[in-house]
């Protein structure tokens, strides 16, 4: 009846395909960030020409992966540093996730009991603690960098290589494909950290975060 067909929506079938297609694509990419990568993916783009298409995180399915053309003039010095950047955001995105699923269930230092979890805890924390915060992270900054500029110290192996002579973890006495592995991980944990975190705060924002966490 017409009434009948006023009060159920139209189901709008490309729509709810391209979205399928989009989660499809989105469950691929976490998967294989998630999975150490034994070697670099071969392609037969392009983007294969670029002088970087060996570098760790090119890998299956995407291969090197510019769409941007950021560096596409060949530049070392800029990759060195986008690759740095990446490290470091992946790095500071899976403390993110691990303090925002901690906090959640109810863990809380001594005193912060009352502090919520989310979103909602930035105006609940104190001053004080702010100004403790952001000296930590200043420190933090200051340490974990490559000291070789000021220290005599060998230069580091490459950009995100803290160790600075002092902590190795028995580091050089591996191979350099067990190397080249473990920095794969971490490169793409970070990745996957980084899409995890924001998917994290959009649905804290939307105030359905309850339903994809335990």
């Amino acid at each position: 009846t017409t009434a009948n067909i006023a009060t159920h929506p139209v189901i709008n079938t490309p729509t709810i395909n391209t979205m399928k297609s989009i989660i499809a694509a989105t469950l691929i990419a976490s998967a294989a960030a998630f999975a150490p990568a034994s070697g670099p993916a071969a392609t037969q783009t392009s983007l294969a020409a670029s002088p970087f298409a060996n570098e760790i995180g090119a890998q299956v399915p995407l291969g090197y992966w510019d769409p941007l053309g950021l560096c596409a003039d060949g530049n070392k010095e800029n990759f060195d540093r986008l690759r740095y950047v990446e490290l470091k955001h992946g790095r500071v995105a899976m403390l993110a996730v691990v303090g925002y699923l901690v906090t959640y269930a109810g863990v809380r230092f001594p005193g912060a009991e009352d502090i919520p979890a989310g979103w909602a805890a930035l105006p609940a924390v104190p001053a004080a603690v702010w100004v403790q915060m952001v000296f930590t992270w200043g420190v933090m900054e200051a340490f974990n960098r490559d000291a070789s500029d000021v220290h005599d110290i060998p230069e580091s192996d490459f950009a995100g290589d803290f160790r600075n002579g002092f902590i190795d973890f028995g580091w050089e006495k591996q191979s350099d494909a067990w190397k080249q592995r473990k920095r794969t991980i971490e490169l793409n944990q970070g990745r996957a950290a980084q899409m995890g975190i924001l998917g994290l705060m959009v649905h804290d924002k939307l105030g359905n975060v309850q339903d994809i966490l335990p």
